[in-house]
C-alpha cells in the first residue's frame, strides 16, 4: 500500500504544479473536486472507497487552494445526487441553501465523507456554479461548472489508477460579426 500512496502522492504533486503554473484560477474562484477513491486505487467506481487515500487528495487540494485563494467544493456520489460538501462561510458568500445531509463513504462517497470531517465548518448544497474543477475517476462534475466549460488537457493524466480530467470556464461570448472580446487600443470607444 507504500508504494500506491507513493505514486499517488506523486501524481498529486504533478497535477497540482500544472494547476499552479496555469494562470486558470483566480481568488475566490469555486472549485469543483470529484473524486472517486476507488477508482484512484484500481477498483471499479463506488466499490472499494479509501478515507486514506481522500486524505491524499484532500491535503494536495488544500495546498492548491492556500496558494491561489480558491475555494474547494467536493462533490459526493450519486447516492445524494452529487450534492457538494463545503465551508459554511463560502456557501454564505455565493449565496447558497444548506440541505440536511451528511456524507458517509457509503452515501456520498469517501472523498465527500472525509471533506465533510476535516473542513472548518462544513455543510452541504445542492449545487454550484464553479468556475473550475478536477474530475478524478470520471464522476462527472460538469453538471456544477459554470457556462462556458472548457475541457484542459493536462500533461499528467492520472492518480494511481483514475483517470483525470479538468475544466475552467469562460463567460459566455455573445453578439455578432460587429462584438469585440478584448480591449485594445483601437476598439476603445464606440460610436
Amino acid at each position: 500500500m507504500e508504494n500506491i500512496q507513493d505514486h499517488i502522492q506523486e501524481d498529486l504533486d504533478a497535477i497540482i504544479s500544472e494547476w499552479l503554473q496555469s494562470s486558470y484560477l483566480h481568488e475566490d474562484d469555486l472549485f469543483v473536486v470529484g473524486c472517486s477513491t476507488s477508482e484512484v486505487a484500481g477498483e471499479k467506481i463506488g466499490t472499494a472507497g479509501s478515507e486514506n487515500i481522500a486524505a491524499h487528495i484532500f491535503t494536495a487540494m488544500k495546498k492548491l487552494a492556500k496558494d491561489t485563494g480558491i475555494h474547494l467544493v467536493f462533490q459526493c456520489c450519486e447516492h445524494l445526487n452529487r450534492a457538494l460538501v463545503m465551508e459554511r462561510k463560502v456557501m454564505r458568500s455565493f449565496q447558497l441553501d444548506e440541505v440536511s445531509v451528511i456524507p458517509v463513504p457509503a452515501a456520498g462517497g469517501s472523498m465527500a465523507s472525509y471533506a465533510y470531517k476535516n473542513l472548518h465548518d462544513p455543510v452541504v448544497v445542492e449545487a454550484v456554479d464553479a468556475h473550475a474543477g478536477i474530475d478524478i475517476g470520471e464522476t462527472m462534475i460538469g453538471m456544477h461548472l459554470k457556462q462556458v466549460a472548457i475541457p484542459l488537457r493536462m500533461n499528467h493524466r492520472y492518480i494511481g489508477n483514475a483517470r483525470v480530467n479538468a475544466a475552467r470556464t469562460r463567460p459566455k461570448l455573445i453578439g455578432g460579426s460587429r462584438a469585440v472580446y478584448e480591449l485594445t487600443k483601437d476598439n476603445k470607444s464606440c460610436t
